[in-house]
């Protein structure tokens, strides 16, 4: 394995390792929780991130405790990273754990550089940082000690609800800086989430974490992430879930429709082609263009979630308000009428 090209942002030329071959331990264990999955333990060089330029993230500095990810979300767009270590970016990237076991004190000391300036920083965004692994390693409690010490704003993304044990740590951390928490959840169909989400906490349980927070005076937001199309993109499906992030106490709700890069697009059209054969043709013409679904399809989703959300009275709250949901109304949703546009799809 390329253990010296591990670099979050590696550039065609760059030779920065972040750790080098002899620093790694591998381990793995005969329990339950983590059968089949083997650690990589390592002890990097570095451990905040800059955002390449042209990435279309809307902050500048990442902290990413691990790579690879025993969520096993067929879709992960971080898939294409394991490539970069000679490892799969399939059935490899669900159970070949990269984990950075100085992460806490390398952050702190990089936070007490002079070169430091308090930046955001957010965390979660490559691979879940409250993934199953988490729970043995406790990295995050020292990252966040970390981050209240020195008063550093933060943010954090995740769909694993082992966040709850950090509850107090984020409670300090909230009372010296800005301190940002959203759970993903794209949609609350159980049967969906067991295929495409398998290593993860139930959306139930996510939501749940979401009320837990909100009831203890922490906000927390829902990444509705990924809406995945023909799957969960349904009104009913779209309602339902709307329903229940308001129910849960949500601040808000942001929807995302489903993106494949390159290593994710070729192990989720695999999925797809084993699951939902008579769907591939249909992917592979929304998905034409690249990565990303057609502006079109986006902003159709975008503005009936955003109706959802105001029908449903999503926004800020006091801590653990209950919402009162309205009764359902039968009204035409603006994904009822393909228009000519779609039904080139079929």
């Amino acid at each position: 394995m390329r253990w010296d090209n591990l670099v979050e942002n590696p550039a065609p030329t760059g030779n920065s390792a972040l750790f080098t071959a002899d620093a790694v331990t591998t381990r793995t264990f005969d329990t339950p929780e983590f059968r089949g999955i083997t650690f990589h333990e390592v002890r990097a060089r570095s451990i905040v991130n800059r955002v390449p330029g042209a990435s279309r993230m809307p902050f500048e500095w990442t902290v990413n405790p691990y790579r690879g990810c025993s969520h096993a979300c067929v879709y992960c767009f971080a898939r294409k990273t394991h490539s970069y270590l000679d490892l799969d970016t399939g059935l490899g990237f669900d159970s070949q754990i990269v984990v950075k076991t100085n992460a806490p004190e390398l952050l702190r000391s990089q936070l007490a550089s002079g070169h430091w300036h308090g930046a955001h920083i957010a965390m979660g965004t490559n691979v879940d940082c409250y993934q199953r692994a988490e729970g043995r390693y406790r990295l995050m409690p020292g990252i966040i000690s970390a981050l209240r010490d020195h008063a550093n704003p933060f943010s954090i993304l995740t769909k694993g609800t082992l966040i709850l044990r950090d509850l107090e740590l984020l409670r300090q951390a909230a009372e010296v800086t800005d301190v940002g928490i959203s759970v993903s959840v794209g949609f609350v169909d159980d049967a969906l989430w067991r295929t495409v989400e398998p290593g993860t906490p139930s959306p139930g349980r996510r939501l749940d974490a979401v009320r837990t927070l909100s009831e203890n005076g922490i906000d927390c937001g829902v990444l509705m992430a990924p809406v995945i199309p023909f799957l969960g993109d349904h009104p009913d499906q779209l309602r339902a879930t709307v329903r229940a992030i308001a129910a849960a106490g949500a601040t808000s709700v942001t929807p995302l429709v489903l993106h494949l890069r390159p290593g994710a697009r070729e192990w989720y059209m695999q999925w797809l082609g084993n699951h939902h054969p008579h769907l591939v043709r249909r992917y592979e013409r929304l998905y034409a263009e690249g990565a990303y679904a057609p502006k079109w399809y986006q902003r159709r989703i975008t503005r009936y979630v955003h109706e959802l959300a105001a029908e449903f009275g999503i926004g800020p709250s006091h801590p653990g308000a209950a919402r009162r949901l309205p009764a359902r109304k039968e009204q035409r949703s603006p994904l009822d009428d393909p228009g000519p546009t779609q039904l080139t799809l079929l």
